[in-house]
């Protein structure tokens, strides 16, 4: 009999575990989304111009198309708040992207800049919109 009670406790006790760490997983994939502005992909704009930026986070990711007369990724960005960071000796440090915040020295996450799936070489305020690139900016630990 005491051996059939420690079994069933250990059943549940290991239950509970997977429960608690499938809980705990969920809630980190969903966590960064919960400021987010826009959860669904969204079109933004006017202009001549059209620009498309995917924001990925975790496991997420969601679409802008913009249409603008901005010149660069950064000005169009800019335009609809959809970046917010801090003038560093590079240029804009981006810190937060679509209300999604990645701080290096809280958490050691940062927003990294892809064009047409390959790391940039300039940061958004010096890459000038290209019509049909795909632009990319990607929560990155």
């Amino acid at each position: 009999m005491k051996k059939k009670i420690v079994s069933v406790v250990s059943i549940l006790l290991a239950l509970l575990f997977a429960v608690t760490l499938t809980s705990c997983q969920n809630a980190d994939q969903t966590d960064v989304w919960k400021n987010a502005t826009y959860t669904r992909d969204t079109e933004l704009g006017s202009g001549s111009k059209t620009l498309t930026v995917e924001v990925k986070a975790q496991e997420k990711t969601v679409t802008f198309t913009i249409k603008t007369d901005k010149a660069t990724v950064g000005e169009a960005l800019m335009e609809h708040q959809l970046i917010a960071g801090e003038e560093g000796p590079y240029g804009l440090y981006i810190k937060q992207v679509n209300g999604i915040t990645a701080d290096y020295d809280v958490d050691q996450t940062y927003w990294a800049f892809y064009v047409n799936g390959e790391y940039a070489m300039t940061g958004v305020e010096l890459t000038e919109i290209t019509e049909g690139a795909v632009y990319q900016l990607a929560y990155t630990k």
